[in-house]
């Protein structure tokens, strides 16, 4: 009897659900963007590692966020001029995630498990980005719900480093958690090391979920977070953590096909820094406590808009939002014999709104796109009182006057297509960034160098050119030359060093020996322009690769606020950087990989003074499947060991980053 053969199986349709989004205009290919997909983001550990790999993209110092203070990772583009604030705007799925208080970005609560890719685009984000955008905008987009697992990495390392996290949930629920611990390396190292140096330690935890329905064609979603991260800053006695939640809520309308619907999205965000810091003695032999910043609350809320649709072959937006922000730092400051003397609380209030029009043209050869917009920026409520903690008399009680303005910005791109493989595009752009409550209020220190903060600040503003051709074959490519001029840039401007008062800025009180005073300033402009290029393809089915690079010169003009600064770099801004990675599948189931990043020489301070050497570090992972989806796998960061200069302090001791670190782990993509 001939055997009865079953029928095939049903096909199993997978619905993935994302976040309510509107349709691109599809302006974007007119500027200089790069797309950070999901292949990237599964091998690299850390977020802001991942972004690293488009050229130009950096936090303010060379360390990553396992090792970065929380008020140093601001991310900037394209090394116009490095900040701790970020002179980029991050954004996930439409709503600011910098930090309401100092505009930095807390990378840990982030997990890469959680996202499907990111987009960057380069150059002032006028239009629908608004206020932040200066230098570019870095938008995020989360991962989508389906049921089941859609990521898990745990992993564990040299120095008792452990990390876990996990995405997944059902269609309409998408919940997101991660949690980090390790002992960490001692950023001074070798003859320069003392018993004031110790590890940069780290523990964190974050989760998120998002709730997200269907009604009748109005796609809704509720979404939640919560972190904190604790750590240690490389010296005996001082620490940071960092905590806070977020909240967004999300309707929109979409076309159901191609442009068109509306959107409006609300958001809020509270953050809490607590950041000790210390005075180093002679030799680095011991600490001494000498602030304590034991909170920041701050809180950041806002809305925007969007409504899309056709003008006979055009495509259109226009849209509004607004930005709220409060915040108050509370320290304890000047120690005698062991003991704080004096508290500080410094704090204020911060608004920007404004409303912008967005088109584009796609038709044939031819991509036609611009945008115009207009902000109201404000800054109030400005408070710095000083009194002495043992009686609460009060010594210091100043005030600044309110601070408005209106600043017009836009942008236009044009990109026209030679052949099928290749096109050529240009674009200009203006864009502007209001200073943060950290820049104009909280002081901080690091280590015997002291910046002091400044209430009256004005708006960065951005204005900048830019062409490029690229094309697809033979393989994946593209090339960008760039100018852009930033006015009245908030620059750590240095005063005086130590020991002793500076009489430039008596407030700051006594600078120790081997320290620097600087204050934040707005200084003239700095000139830049550039080159940049990055590149992909494939040799085989079996490997591919992909390099990219970034030369920026870029110089400061201090006017008469500044002038010691004109005719210097920028501190925190290399000339180049390069990256290159290769992808092996050498077995079926055995993958090779290796990412190189290079950075050139570049100045820790204004002076350009503290020079920290070029430098490259090789990173290397090999994975062996287990099934669709899963592997196990084998990473070494730093492969070669290098010794990457990432500060200088005034009296040249050297930090460096992470030495070769090992790591095993398991990974699950779906």
């Amino acid at each position: 009897m001939a055997a009865v053969t079953p029928p095939p199986a049903a096909p199993v349709e997978v619905i993935v659900v994302y976040a309510p989004r509107l349709a691109p205009l599809g302006g974007e290919a007119a500027f200089s963007a790069v797309q950070v997909g999901p292949e990237i983001l599964k091998t690299t550990p850390r977020l802001d590692q991942a972004l690293e790999s488009a050229p130009g993209v950096s936090l303010f110092r060379r360390t990553t966020s396992l090792s970065a203070n929380p008020t140093t990772q601001g991310v900037s583009l394209r090394a116009i001029a490095g900040s701790g604030a970020g002179r980029a705007l991050v954004t996930l799925d439409g709503a600011p995630v910098n930090d309401p208080f100092g505009g930095w970005v807390i990378w840990t609560a982030l997990p890469s498990e959680g996202l499907a890719g990111a987009t960057i685009v380069r150059g002032a984000g006028a239009g629908p980005y608004g206020a932040g955008a200066l230098t570019g905008v870095i938008a995020l987009q989360e991962r989508g719900a389906r049921d089941g697992l859609g990521a898990v990495d745990i992993s564990a390392g040299e120095r008792n480093s452990y990390r876990a996290a996990v995405s997944g949930g059902t269609q309409s629920v998408l919940i997101t958690a991660a949690s980090e611990r390790t002992d960490g390396y001692t950023p001074v190292r070798g003859k320069a090391a003392g018993a004031a140096d110790t590890p940069l330690d780290l523990r964190d935890s974050s989760a998120a979920i998002r709730v997200q329905h269907d009604f009748n064609g109005v796609q809704a979603a509720a979404r939640l977070e919560a972190f904190e991260e604790k750590r240690g800053a490389g010296l005996l006695g001082a620490r940071s953590t960092a905590k806070g939640t977020s909240e967004t809520i999300t309707l929109a309308r979409p076309a159901t096909q191609g442009v068109g619907g509306w959107r409006l999205q609300a958001w809020a965000r509270t953050s809490d820094l607590a950041n000790s810091s210390v005075a180093v003695a002679a030799g680095r032999a011991t600490t001494t406590p000498a602030n304590n910043q034991f909170s920041t609350p701050a809180q950041g809320y806002g809305v925007n808009a969007a409504l899309q649709g056709h003008w006979g072959l055009a495509t259109w937006e226009v849209g509004a939002d607004a930005r709220m922000a409060n915040g108050t730092d509370h320290e304890q400051f000047r120690v005698v014999a062991g003991k704080f003397l004096m508290g500080r609380d410094a704090g204020g209030q911060t608004s920007v709104g404004g409303v912008y029009v967005e088109g584009a043209y796609d038709q044939g050869p031819w991509l036609v796109t611009g945008g115009a917009r207009i902000d109201r920026w404000r800054s109030w409520d400005a408070e710095r009182r000083e009194f002495v903690l043992a009686t609460g008399v009060t010594t210091i009680n100043t005030s600044a006057p309110e601070a408005s303005g209106t600043v017009p910005t836009g942008r236009v791109g044009v990109r026209y297509t030679l052949t099928p493989e290749v096109w050529l595009r240009t674009a200009a752009y203006a864009g502007f960034r209001a200073p943060t409550l950290n820049e104009l209020h909280r002081p901080f220190r690091v280590g015997n160098d002291i910046t002091e903060a400044n209430p009256l600040l004005t708006p960065e503003k951005l204005y900048g050119i830019e062409a490029g051709i690229g094309g697809d074959a033979p393989f994946r490519w593209q090339a960008s030359v760039f100018y852009n001029q930033l006015n009245d840039p908030i620059t750590n401007v240095t005063l005086g060093v130590g020991p002793g008062t500076i009489a430039a800025l008596p407030i700051a009180g006594f600078i120790p020996a081997g320290g620097t005073l600087r204050q934040r300033r707005n200084t003239g402009e700095i000139d830049a322009w550039g080159v940049e290029g990055d590149a992909s393809g494939e040799v085989a089915t079996s490997l591919t690769w992909r390099t990219a690079f970034a030369y920026t010169h870029a110089r400061v003009d201090g006017g008469a606020t500044a002038r010691q600064l004109t005719g210097l770099r920028p501190a925190q801004t290399p000339e180049w950087t390069l990256t290159g990675g290769l992808d092996w599948r050498a077995m079926e189931r055995l993958s090779l990989g290796a990412n190189i990043r290079y950075v050139s020489e570049q100045f820790d301070d204004d002076l350009n003074i503290r020079r920290l050497a070029p430098g490259a570090e090789l990173n290397a992972r090999a994975a062996w499947s287990l099934g669709p989806g899963q592997e196990l796998y084998l990473a070494v960061d730093n492969l070669a060991d290098a010794r990457i200069s990432t500060g200088k302090t005034a009296d040249f001791v050297s930090s460096y980053s992470e030495p070769r670190t090992f790591r095993v782990g398991f990974s699950y993509r779906r």
